[in-house]
């Protein structure tokens, strides 16, 4: 894993394209993400088979993300799948393009 790039994101995981979603918020994102994908996290990604990363936005605090995760758990489902389906419309596995991309294309602030 690369502990070099940990940052601050909300992040969506899936089992498969419009599956079962999962929201969640950490402060290292590639860790989190092969947390799950390993099955190293008991509870609902484990349960359900959540480990495709099909979303992510970074945030410069864990209050900002906090706050983000909560309102979009809060929105309906569709909501959430036109979310994904704007910059991933083939719910393609983001996993592996965190090594190779910067960690803040998704930065609130240009």
């Amino acid at each position: 894993m690369d502990e070099k790039r940990p940052f601050i994101a909300v992040y969506m995981m899936t089992n498969k394209p419009r599956g079962t979603l999962y929201t969640g918020v950490t402060n290292s994102l590639y860790r989190r993400v092969y947390e799950h994908r390993e099955g190293l996290i008991g509870g609902f990604t484990k349960r359900y088979g959540l480990k495709r990363l099909v979303w992510w936005e970074g945030h410069e605090s864990m209050i900002g993300a906090i706050r983000r995760e909560k309102a979009i758990k809060a929105y309906r489902r569709e909501w959430k799948i036109n979310l994904i389906e704007r910059e991933n419309p083939h719910w393609d596995d983001l996993y592996l393009a965190l090594t190779q991309e910067p960690v803040w294309r998704h930065d609130p602030k240009p």
